[in-house]
């Protein structure tokens, strides 16, 4: 089976109208978060928004597939308080993938939830049989609802444990049928440069057989300004083109990649300029070119 290209599609409308001929032109599928698709009705429910609606719309016209990447769902929480919050996204979710009918449902490795409260970016786990057990769990759960699952390797800014030992980590999470990696290069690359290893060695490190997306996204520099040292780390920003680094990952991995069933060029809202638009294109053309020779 061939791998699709596809593109993240992002509830804003400049990035929506900008994007348009592109997505119609070239995507083969798209990916949404679910969780930037609802809102909280005044009795504390998951309802969705203006956007669900839209990309409901937006489905039966093209008939595109769907695939679902989560932001918030928190694999990594073990609070026992949290099963209610997990429930009722899960009952959402559920409701989701009855309309979108998602190929596969990934979310971030980490935890999003810490005391009942959600953080603005994960936090990394102990790399640890338990913390590895966590994450299965939540995994099962969500495959009750979407029964391809998975989670993304994640830019962490530190570490509990050496940054080669993560692919060890993920071995021990993904242990049943039908659990993925989204294999993000962007982020294997920013790890890479912030901690000082070699991404080839990560990858070659890495079970890539349980891959079934590869994210390729762009990035830049943090402020000199935010550490009183002035050193600056690579951010995981999505706001920009696909280095080259990026690209030559990609071209030696993915054809090792035997289950892979879908490459996405990621951009998030309010980053696609009025000269972004035939950059993109020429991404996605080139990821189908790189799988398909």
């Amino acid at each position: 089976m061939t791998a699709l290209v596809g593109i993240s599609l992002q509830p804003d409308r400049e990035y929506l109208e900008r994007l348009a001929s592109v997505i119609h032109d070239e995507a083969e599928y798209v990916e949404v978060a679910p969780e930037t698709l609802w809102t909280t009705a005044d009795d504390g429910a998951l309802v969705p928004n203006g956007y669900w609606r839209e990309f409901s719309r937006f489905r039966r016209e093209t008939g595109m597939p769907f695939v679902a990447h989560g932001v918030g769902l928190s694999l990594g929480t073990v609070d026992p308080a949290d099963a209610a919050r997990l429930d009722a996204w899960l009952a959402r979710i559920a409701d989701d993938h009855r309309e979108f009918d998602f190929g596969w449902y990934t979310d971030h490795l980490g935890a999003a939830i810490l005391d009942g409260r959600a953080i603005t970016l994960p936090v990394p786990l102990p790399m640890t049989d338990a913390s590895a057990a966590v994450v299965r769990d939540r995994l099962i759960a969500l495959q009750a609802v979407v029964p391809d699952v998975g989670f993304e390797n994640a830019v962490f800014y530190f570490l509990f444990g050496r940054p080669l030992d993560e692919p060890d980590f993920f071995r021990r999470i993904l242990t049943r049928p039908r659990m993925h990696l989204l294999l993000d290069l962007h982020n294997v690359f920013t790890m890479a440069r912030n901690f000082g290893f070699d991404a080839d060695l990560y990858l070659e490190r890495v079970d890539l057989s349980r891959v079934v997306e590869i994210h390729l996204s762009g990035g830049s520099q943090s402020d000199p300004k935010w550490l009183p040292s002035g050193a600056t780390m690579r951010l995981d920003s999505h706001d920009a083109a696909v280095p080259e680094e990026v690209w030559g990952l990609f071209e030696r991995i993915a054809p090792r990649c035997a289950n892979l069933r879908g490459v996405t060029v990621e951009r998030i809202e309010g980053t696609v300029g009025d000269d972004d638009p035939p950059l993109i294109r020429e991404e996605l053309v080139r990821a189908k070119r790189t799988l398909r020779g």
